[in-house]
């Protein structure tokens, strides 16, 4: 983590966004006047299909450009970098489908993952006394976070293999070995087998305890209760309620757009 992280109080957002805006065509999908992601806590993202959620996130990561507004992450103006480049600046996100090369194996995946690998560049590949050191350093991380997934004995196998719930386990590892600050999840529980689901509650309450930020979008509201700090909902590209778990669900905006909706379909 960078010095300027380590000298932030905990109370600092690492993520503040204010005034973005997206459209598709005549349809504005997103218009978010402030959003605040506090260090070092789980922050929910919530509301029903559509509400922009995935765009958000598409949008703050750099796999998608805004229409208007900034966002600022542990201080730097990064609205409007590409992916990669936020990526490098430690905003690593996972997706709703998972992105696992299915051809490659499982250690491979996660080797992709790191960065500064000397050994990747063409005039120093010939030169392995320069970055064998890291290429060593690289991989003993890459083993011990898929022990820490439940995955080093699929270490060679082609993730192509892996289940879903697996699969979610092997991205969630890879987007580690970026040694990210902030972590987005994209509906981790999503087609996930219910044996898994705990695994995955209890490594994301890992990744606070060690000092990282987790921001995720999740439906199931049992699991926004059990494992959030802080909770948002959005409905039509908005945001509509932002507080802790126990403010937000007693907030009536957040129970007719998205709790009442809910119930709705329940009853029926």
């Amino acid at each position: 983590m960078s010095d300027a992280s380590d000298a932030a109080t905990p109370e600092e957002p690492i993520l503040f966004v204010e005034e973005v805006r997206r459209s598709f065509g005549g349809l504005l999908a997103l218009a978010v006047e402030d959003l605040s992601v506090m260090r070092r806590e789980i922050t929910a993202l919530i509301g029903p299909n559509g509400a922009g959620k995935t765009t958000l996130f598409n949008v703050l990561s750099g796999f998608d450009r805004a229409g208007a507004g900034t966002w600022y992450f542990d201080g730097v103006d990064v609205a409007g970098w590409p992916a990669y480049r936020i990526a490098r600046e430690g905003m690593v996100r996972t997706f709703q489908l998972t992105k696992a090369l299915a051809g490659m194996t499982v250690l491979d995946n996660m080797l992709l993952g790191a960065p500064a690998q000397q050994g990747e560049r063409l005039p120093l590949a010939p030169l392995r006394f320069v970055w064998q050191a890291r290429e060593r350093a690289v991989r003993e991380r890459a083993f011990a976070l898929l022990a820490k997934f439940g995955l080093l004995d699929q270490r060679d196998d082609l993730a192509a293999t892996l289940s879903g719930g697996q699969r979610k386990l092997l991205e969630m590892a890879r987007a580690l070995m970026a040694e990210p600050k902030l972590v987005m999840l994209d509906e981790p529980m999503a087609g996930v087998n219910p044996a898994l689901v705990q695994s995955l509650l209890d490594h994301i309450r890992g990744l606070r305890d060690v000092g990282n930020t987790v921001l995720f979008v999740e439906h199931d509201m049992d699991v926004v209760m059990s494992i959030a700090d802080r909770v948002v909902c959005m409905a039509e590209g908005r945001v509509i309620a932002d507080g802790t778990p126990d403010e937000v669900v007693a907030n009536q905006a957040l129970i007719d757009a998205y709790l009442g909706q809910r119930r709705g379909r329940a009853a029926s």
